[in-house]
C-alpha cells in the first residue's frame, strides 16, 4: 500500500508539470486546474489499517476517527489510545498481520486475517464506518491450529467474491439456517439448507459434509460437551459470503461464535469459524460488550 501511494504522488506531480508547460506555451485560453484524489474504498482502508499493526503505517491509523471509536475487543482498552498502547506491547520483531478475506457491507467492513500477535491466531474483524472514518471495531480471535480430518486449513478455500445481486438472498439462506438448526435445533430441516453431502468444512475439529458434522457433534456429545447457540446479533454479507455473529455457550461457557459460509447456487456451500470464550467481566479493559451492534 505504501508503494502505491508513492507511486500515485509521482503520477500528480508530474501531471503537475506537464499541465504548467503547457500553460505557459497557451494563453489564449485558461482552463480551471483539476486534481486527482484517490479515494480508497472502506474496504481498502480496513485491510491498511489491519496492515498497520505490523507496519506502524500513521497514514493508515488516520482511517480511524480519533475522537469517537469504540473498542469491542474486551482485552484492548477504549478509544485511538488503547489501539496504540496494543501496538506498544508489539516484540522485537513486530507482529505480523495477513488480511486472506475482505467483504464490505453498507457502513459494515469484515475480514478474516492471520496474525501473528503474541503468537499465530486468526480471526474475524468488524469496523463500522462513519463519514469515511472507521468508529467502531470488533472481533473474534483464537490460536492457528492443525489442519482438519479433511485436510483443510482455518483460511484455505476460494476467496473469490461473486453474485453480488444475490448479497440479500444470501443473507437470508445464512440467517435462516443459523436460527433454525443452531440457535432453535430444528433439525429435520438441515437437508434443505445443503447440496446433499456436498459441503467443505474449515473448522480445525470437523471433517467435511454433513456426515462430519454428525460426527463431531456425536464425539462432544460423549465428552459431555454441549454447544449452544442462543442470539444471533448480526448478519452481515457480500455476494456469496455471509458473516453470522452469534452469542451462546460452549462446554458451559459463555461464547462469541463468529461463523463465515459461502453460499452457492443458494444453498451453503463452505464454512469457516472462529469461537471464543468470552472474557470475564473482572478481566475486560473496556465495557462496551463483546457485541451492542447499532443497528
Amino acid at each position: 500500500m505504501k508503494n502505491s501511494l508513492i507511486a500515485l504522488s509521482l503520477v500528480i506531480t508530474l501531471a503537475s508539470c506537464n499541465s504548467e508547460k503547457e500553460t505557459k506555451k497557451v494563453t489564449i485560453k485558461k482552463e480551471p486546474k483539476m486534481e486527482t484524489i484517490a479515494k480508497l474504498s472502506n474496504k481498502e482502508k480496513t485491510i491498511a489499517v489491519l496492515k498497520s499493526i505490523e507496519t506502524g503505517d500513521k497514514k493508515a491509523i488516520s482511517y480511524i476517527n480519533p475522537n469517537k471509536y469504540t473498542q469491542h475487543n474486551l482485552s484492548v482498552a477504549d478509544g485511538l489510545a488503547g489501539f496504540g498502547a496494543l501496538l506498544q506491547l508489539a516484540p522485537a520483531d513486530g507482529f505480523k498481520v495477513k488480511t486472506i478475506r475482505a467483504f464490505q457491507d453498507g457502513d459494515y467492513v469484515f475480514t478474516q486475517t492471520v496474525y501473528d500477535f503474541f503468537g499465530p491466531k486468526v480471526g474475524f474483524d468488524v469496523f463500522r464506518f462513519e463519514n469515511g472514518l472507521i468508529v467502531e471495531h470488533w472481533d473474534n480471535l483464537i490460536e492457528v491450529a492443525a489442519a482438519n480430518p479433511s485436510k483443510h486449513t482455518q483460511t484455505d478455500g476460494t476467496t473469490s467474491n461473486t453474485d453480488l445481486d444475490k448479497t440479500e438472498a444470501n443473507k437470508t439462506l445464512v440467517s435462516n439456517f443459523v436460527n433454525d438448526i443452531l440457535v432453535n435445533g430444528k433439525m429435520e430441516k438441515l437437508q434443505g439448507y445443503f447440496n446433499g453431502d456436498h459441503y467443505i468444512q474449515h473448522n480445525p475439529n470437523i471433517a467435511d459434509g454433513l456426515s462430519g458434522l454428525g460426527q463431531a457433534i456425536e464425539a462432544m456429545a460423549k465428552q459431555g460437551i454441549r454447544m449452544e447457540y442462543n442470539t444471533v446479533h448480526k448478519v452481515l454479507g457480500e455476494g456469496n459470503f455471509v458473516l453470522t455473529i452469534s452469542e451462546g455457550k460452549f462446554a458451559n461457557k459463555p461464547t462469541s461464535y463468529y461463523d463465515l459460509f459461502r453460499v452457492e447456487d443458494g444453498k451453503i456451500a463452505e464454512h469457516w469459524d472462529v469461537v471464543e470464550t468470552i472474557t470475564p467481566e473482572t478481566d475486560r479493559k473496556n465495557t462496551n460488550g463483546k457485541f451492542n451492534f447499532p443497528n
